[in-house]
Order: structure tokens, then sequence, then C-alpha cells
């Protein structure tokens, strides 16, 4: 596929991800956080545009350079927002714009997801420490090998020769989007998108992109929700969105809709990952149509 229009559909997925209303604990088109704006999102989902193109312009398979992608992405974010609007968008959607340049057909693409994350090097590994930070944001942990935040993490990592790849793999068994990078994005490609590519077909986008947001995180519990409150809260959360989606067909959805977004608001828990997927979802569909 062509990486203008890869770069298009990713900033489409971008904006359409953040004006799906009200979907609950996050940033919409009818609610603003403190330290957050809906323009941000919107700028942010712009602003992408060039590092996905290149990122899917003559990919290098045994040399993708997907953490340079990421970083160029978070940087020019940075400068005009400076708030982690889109780290775990560009985490998603950059290897995926990239498997999609290479690919022939559609079913190609998983595999060859696989394939560039598995020839990243200890410069893209650099490179995504260098965004996590840039966009000061968490997931490996303090505790763990290779702390993101230490001054020391990247001599470590070319020390050990640390890819990419091996450094999502230790962050994978408690974040979401690390599990989705080592492995063939099962969430993404087997809950997300086919959730939304059937929804969009029947529904208005917003309904299709609430929807499957909905439906990611009733089957998934958030990791930026554990990573703030614990498992246990994390869980709850998707209980009561399982719940909730029991409703999707009652007269007073929408009412209920609204309300889980203002106690998720109120009790500041904030399902950030599964709007990655979310927007994730809505890339490969499209992806999908454009093929």
């Amino acid at each position: 596929m062509n990486a203008d229009k890869i770069a298009q559909i990713a900033q489409i997925a971008s904006a359409l991800e953040v004006s799906g209303y009200p979907k609950p604990g996050n940033v919409h088109r009818t609610r603003d956080y403190d330290d957050m704006k809906f323009e941000d999102f919107i700028i942010s989902g712009i602003v992408i545009g060039d590092s996905i193109r290149r990122a899917a312009t003559d990919v290098d398979v045994e040399n993708p350079r997907l953490g340079k992608y990421i970083l160029e992405g978070v940087s020019e974010t940075d400068k005009w927002v400076g708030e982690n609007t889109n780290l775990g968008i560009l985490m998603m959607i950059t290897p995926i714009a990239a498997a999609a340049s290479i690919s022939s057909d559609f079913d190609e693409i998983r595999n060859n997801v696989v394939v560039l994350m598995k020839n990243t090097n200890v410069d893209d590994a650099c490179d995504l420490y260098d965004a996590i930070n840039i966009a000061a944001a968490g997931g490996m942990g303090e505790e763990e090998e290779y702390d993101v935040t230490s001054d020391s993490a990247k001599d470590e990592l070319r020390k050990n020769n640390q890819t990419m790849w091996d450094v999502l793999k230790i962050s994978a068994p408690r974040d979401i989007l690390g599990r989705e990078m080592t492995s063939d994005m099962p969430i993404s490609f087997e809950l997300g998108y086919p959730t939304y590519h059937e929804l969009k077909k029947e529904k208005s986008l917003n309904e299709a992109c609430v929807l499957t947001f909905l439906t990611i995180l009733s089957q998934v519990p958030d990791t930026l929700i554990t990573r703030k409150y614990g498992e246990e809260e994390a869980l709850k959360v998707s209980m009561m969105t399982r719940d909730l989606l029991k409703m999707k067909n009652d007269d007073d959805f929408h009412e209920r809709l609204k309300e889980f977004d203002d106690y998720l608001y109120e009790n500041k828990l904030n399902p950030g990952t599964t709007a990655d997927l979310t927007a994730t979802a809505i890339f490969i569909s499209n992806i999908k149509s454009n093929f």
C-alpha cells in the first residue's frame, strides 16, 4: 500500500478515536481534562502523518528502524502539544504501517508485523526509551531491569545488545501494548479491528468507535488503570463495562453511557490503553477497506 495513503489512514484513525463520545474515562469531543484538551489530540493526530509516511516508505525489512519513527512522531507531537497524547498509538501503528507497505495483501500484515518487530535492534530500543521519556510515560517500572527512567538505561541496553523487541518482552507481562507488539497483535486483529469493521457498516462512525472501545475494555482490563490503581480496580472497570454493553440496545443506553463516563472521570479512572487499542482497530479497519 502507498505510504501516503497509510499516513492519511493513521491521521484519520487518531482523529476518529478521540472524537468518539461519550467514550468513557477519556478525552473526547465533549470532555476535556485539566492537562489535556480535545484539540491537543486532534493536533497530535495530524502531526504524526510525516513520521508514519517515512516509516512506510522503502521499508528495510532487515532494519526497519521502527524506534526511530516512533521517536520522530513523539518529538513532533511534543513541539505542538507537550503532553503524552499519542505515544501508545504511535507504538502500535508504526509497525503496522511499515508492515502494510510491504504486504501484497491484507492477510500478510500480521505476520509482517512480527517479522519487522523481531528485526528491530538496540538503536530502536534506545529510540523507544527516548520517546517514552519525552512523553513522560511510564510502563517499564522503576524496579525492573533496564529501567527506562535511569540515566544509564541506554548504556545498559547497548552493553547487552537489547533490541526493542527484547525490552517490550520485558514489559509484556504487565503491559498490553508490550504484549501486542511482541506477538501478532491478537487484541488488535482478532477483537478490535473485526468489531469496528462490522459496526461501521451499520452504525455511525461515532457509535462504531465507542462500541469498539467498550468491547475491548469489557474483555481486556486497562493497563493504565492497573498501573495507577491495581489489577482489582482495572478488572472492576471491565466488569462494569461488560454490564453496560448488555444494555446497548436499550432506549436509555446513551444516558447510562454518559453516567459511566462521569463516574470514570470523577474517579480519575482513565482507560488510556484501551483508547490506543481503539485507534489501532480503526487504523487496521481502514487499511483493510483501502487495500
